[in-house]
């Protein structure tokens, strides 16, 4: 700070110390064709930035219409995804249904057992051909990344320690994708 107290009183009469410098206002000598093109390059500067915040309101809006209308189609398509299983087993209903019919008024068993199994292998068809897969279980190792046990019981044979003896309810994947565990008894 005395630095700066020498400088203004060691300054010669034509020379303007340079804290006035900075705070003193603009002459009107200054150039009018200058400000004209200051406030020329000032109105492009605030077009663009008014186009530039334009298209980003834009976008932004474009993108928030794109999230809601994905969140409805994803949505809608939870609750129709199962729509292609149901109508193919649409059909083994029907099946069924005319099965339990018949079976009030016949007397014969063997043709009831032979229109249950038709209708077993109907289903089993439609769903295998969705990607549904049954996986064996007995006689396999055990697998926790396929099968559930239930309970251990020792082993009827040597070769059956450790391996399934039982299977209480069958494995499935879907697509490759195990949608339910098999629930098993192991041999111990």
């Amino acid at each position: 700070m005395s630095e700066n107290k020498e400088n203004t009183t060691n300054a010669s009469a034509d020379e303007i110390p340079l804290t006035e410098a900075i705070t003193e206002e603009p002459t009107s000598t200054e150039n009018p064709v200058d400000t004209a093109e200051t406030a020329s390059t000032e109105l492009d500067w605030k077009a663009k930035h008014d186009d530039l915040n334009d298209k980003y309101l834009r976008l932004y809006s474009e993108f928030d219409n794109y999230r809601k209308r994905t969140l409805k189609e994803k949505s809608d398509w939870n609750k129709l995804a199962g729509e292609d299983i149901f109508k193919a087993i649409l059909p083994v209903i029907d099946d069924f249904e005319r099965a339990i019919r018949s079976m009030e008024t016949t007397t014969d068993i063997a043709a009831v057992k032979e229109g249950v199994s038709l209708i077993y292998s109907k289903l089993k068809h439609n769903t295998t051909s969705k990607g549904l897969e049954a996986i064996d279980s007995i006689g396999q190792p055990f697998d926790a990344d396929l099968h559930e046990a239930l309970t251990n019981i020792p082993a009827p044979t040597e070769d059956l320690k450790g391996k399934v003896v039982d299977e209480i309810e069958k494995c499935y994947k879907l697509n490759g994708k195990v949608i339910r565990w098999a629930k098993v008894v192991v041999g111990n």
